[in-house]
């Protein structure tokens, strides 16, 4: 592989179900593909596991009754504000269904013109043509249409307006704003849905004169009834499993990659660096869609993913300590600069301008996600070469 840099296997695996012993099965099929391709097990390679099967195979599950139940215990019989949720019937539509059945009415305030992920009501032209100002007073369903007539999604073609005031029920209204604050001239109790900024959100909410607020992240923390939950992410990084269940982000999944790594050593002799992923860290560049709908990239790696790259931007060494050389003469001194490259030396920030300043386990978490898809390909496990070496290992 002298002449290859990174390469992303998608490995594929038995279909996984609940109570099965995944390290084994993760340590089988890739080193059962290893043989089959002859492909070499090396120290520094890594393993990923996207966290839907790790979530399977420790039956994280929650139906929509112990989900309403859980809401009940903040909000029973109120009236309550959900914001911010994503439009998504995948993460988000059962959710919807238990928070509705809980509530003795329920204000969804969605923002435009897109979701926090990204997925659009609306464009952002049709935003500046309407001359309002999205900060201002929240809209009412019937103003909404008005400025801006139907919406139907860009990829899937669902109106989520729509489809959402179908899922809640007759006890829903849907209203329209970006400040969390317009919630609070219908209801003091709210469920503030926004992903990345819910600790803002909440905080915000309380100073403005909220009386409780919850955020997902604090649903479904405990098991109910027996159901399956996540004491740090809650509904967070959730989907949909079946019409009635919901499959929440695995847990315990730092005991998992180490378990993992332990056992690759065993049956190889190879420190094999492992992760759980979920959504990789991207925006689609057409549909405006930033992918990343889980609360994290990968919510557990060992330690060898750990902080961010110490790269060297070939193209600018190339233009500046390499300029007066070319061929095999410029390829051997570069390697010579990376040999001696030192992590927080002041020539060494130079030389890394441009280079991504991301940690490690997003943009690893990333190449998995991008590999595996989300559909039919069979390969929830990703074998990534070569991605600690460079140009002159």
């Amino acid at each position: 592989m002298g002449e290859l840099g990174t390469i992303s296997y998608g490995i594929r695996t038995p279909i996984i179900k609940r109570g099965d012993n995944l390290v084994e099965i993760v340590t089988r099929s890739v080193l059962s593909a290893c043989e089959e391709n002859n492909i070499i097990l090396e120290d520094k390679d890594i393993v990923g596991v996207t966290e839907a099967v790790v979530g399977i195979s420790q039956s994280n599950f929650a139906t929509v009754d112990q989900i309403t139940k859980d809401v009940e215990r903040h909000f029973k019989n109120k009236v309550v504000g959900l914001i911010f949720p994503i439009l998504s019937r995948n993460r988000f539509s059962l959710i919807l269904k238990a928070i509705s059945k809980a509530c003795k009415k329920l204000i969804i305030m969605l923002s435009y013109p897109s979701d926090e992920v990204g997925n659009p009501l609306i464009t952002q032209q049709a935003l500046y043509d309407s001359k309002i100002n999205p900060y201002g007073e929240a809209l009412t369903e019937t103003q909404f249409h008005e400025l801006f007539g139907s919406t139907k999604h860009l990829f899937t073609g669902v109106d989520y307006i729509k489809f959402y005031k179908e899922v809640a029920g007759e006890n829903c209204e849907i209203i329209f704003g970006n400040k969390a604050e317009n919630i609070l001239a219908f209801t003091k109790y709210i469920i503030n849905a926004d992903i990345h900024t819910r600790k803002q959100t909440k905080k915000h909410l309380y100073e403005c004169g909220a009386k409780k607020v919850v955020s997902l992240d604090e649903l479904m923390t405990k098991s109910i009834d027996g159901s399956g939950f996540n004491k740090e992410y809650g509904l967070l990084g959730s989907n949909i499993n079946t019409d009635d269940t919901l499959k929440l982000f695995p847990r315990e999944t730092k005991t998992f990659v180490d378990n993992l790594q332990k056992e690759f050593y065993r049956l190889t002799g190879k420190t094999v660096e492992c992760l759980v992923y979920g959504d990789g860290a991207f925006k689609d560049p057409v549909g405006k869609i930033w992918e990343l709908a889980d609360p994290v990239v990968s919510p557990a790696y060992t330690s060898g993913l750990s902080g961010t790259p110490n790269e060297i931007k070939l193209k600018y060494v190339s233009e500046t300590q390499l300029s007066n050389l070319s061929g095999k003469e410029a390829s051997e001194e570069f390697k010579k600069i990376l040999k001696q490259k030192q992590g927080n030396s002041k020539d060494n920030k130079r030389t890394a301008l441009g280079t991504t300043p991301r940690q490690i386990s997003d943009l690893v978490g990333s190449l998995c996600d991008l590999t595996s898809g989300s559909g039919d390909k069979g390969t929830p496990v990703i074998l990534i070469k070569n991605y600690f070496k460079n140009y002159a290992d």
